[in-house]
């Protein structure tokens, strides 16, 4: 930023999945003490927008075209009646499978395709003694490994009707007591020191050959690659089964206003977000990150081949309909909407709660939520 005149100060809060970050910044917003920027997924932009605390960068969407260079879906999460209200830096695709050859190479396994196939290799690493799914036990996990279920189970009309939507005759379908069904099944896939267990955690566990897989976005990724490790050599990233759906996540930073503000402020405020879509910053910043520019038509040549598939696969489902927002990384529904999502399913992942008591708690949960 200094070439650019701006300067940069952080104010870093610890916890992964974003949950405790939207409390303390709630915290600070409600006390009249925000930061000048933050970032905000999906309905919580809208959210804020609505109740007043955002500044208006549509001047800088207008001046630069953004409706042409970013994902429709992504367009829509982030404006607000009409306006753009955050600036998509990245995304990250949520059904990842992320594996280790050398693991599955001692069962002469191959890469899952459907879910049946993925239960019968789990089956197989799991007679011989080998973990088969690594995941650490904290709500955030659970819901991820859930809506990667849901879409590769009931495809992606399903998932926009009963994660998005919030749909009840989605919610109680028989495709509904499926995904719960497989939750159960691949709570069996993991092992017994889970709960808790940091995602990163996790990934080392694949890293190291301590466990096959890995159901993550692809911030796994950058674990891998800050150990030295190599995508299709050391690793694999392989898309979970998901009947051609691509599950969005992305980070946009949002800015707050006040009323005292100077001209100044509101210079560096629209130097950043011009900045922030820039190709330059958005590869930079994805680079590190593992994921993939929210800009559309950024060079692939930066990228390795887990990052190419990403993008390749944005498009296409883009151009098919089937790209689908995150609801557990807060890109699909309301924030109520989610906990309720979330609250169920580690209860059923961590008791012996059957499927269709867990629906029938889900479409509970919706109810109250609304």
């Amino acid at each position: 930023m200094s070439c650019a005149g701006g300067k940069w100060v952080d104010q870093l809060i610890a916890g992964g999945g974003g949950d405790a970050m939207n409390t303390v910044l709630r915290s600070r917003v409600i006390a009249g003490d925000p930061p000048g920027m933050t970032v905000l997924k999906g309905p919580v932009v809208a959210e804020s927008a609505d109740a007043g605390a955002l500044a208006n960068i549509e001047s800088v969407a207008a001046a630069e075209d953004w409706d042409n260079i970013l994902p429709p879906l992504l367009s829509e999460i982030v404006k607000v009646d009409g306006v753009y209200a955050a600036v998509p830096v990245d995304i990250h695709r949520v059904n990842w499978l992320w594996i280790s050859p050398e693991v599955l190479a001692k069962v002469d396994g191959t890469v899952p395709t459907t879910w049946d196939e993925f239960n019968a290799l789990a089956e197989k690493l799991l007679a011989a003694g080998i973990t088969s799914l690594a995941h650490g036990g904290q709500p955030w996990q659970d819901a991820t490994v859930f809506e990667v279920v849901a879409l590769g189970l009931g495809g992606p009309e399903f998932f926009r009707k009963a994660l998005v939507d919030v749909d009840p005759e989605a919610l109680r379908s028989d495709t509904m007591i499926a995904v719960f069904d497989q939750m159960r099944v691949m709570r069996g896939y993991v092992d017994s020191n889970f709960s808790g267990r940091d995602w990163n955690l996790a990934t080392t566990m694949v890293m190291n050959g301590e466990a096959a897989m890995q159901v993550m976005d692809d911030w796994a990724k950058g674990e891998f690659l800050a150990a030295d490790l190599k995508p299709g050599k050391d690793f694999v990233c392989a898309p979970a089964p998901n009947q051609g759906g691509y599950i969005l996540n992305s980070n946009s930073f949002a800015f707050f206003g006040a009323s005292d503000e100077s001209a100044d402020d509101v210079a560096g405020r629209e130097l950043m977000a011009s900045l922030l879509l820039s190709e330059q910053v958005q590869i930079d910043y994805t680079l590190h990150k593992g994921s993939v520019p929210a800009r559309l038509g950024v060079s692939r040549d930066p990228y390795d081949e887990c990052a190419v598939k990403s993008t390749n696969d944005i498009e296409t489902t883009m151009n098919a309909g089937t790209l689908v927002p995150s609801m557990a990384h807060e890109m699909a529904t309301s924030s109520a909407n989610r906990g309720a999502f979330v609250e169920v399913v580690t209860e059923h992942f961590n008791s012996d709660m059957t499927s269709e008591e867990a629906v029938t708690r889900l479409v509970q949960a919706i109810e109250l939520a609304q």
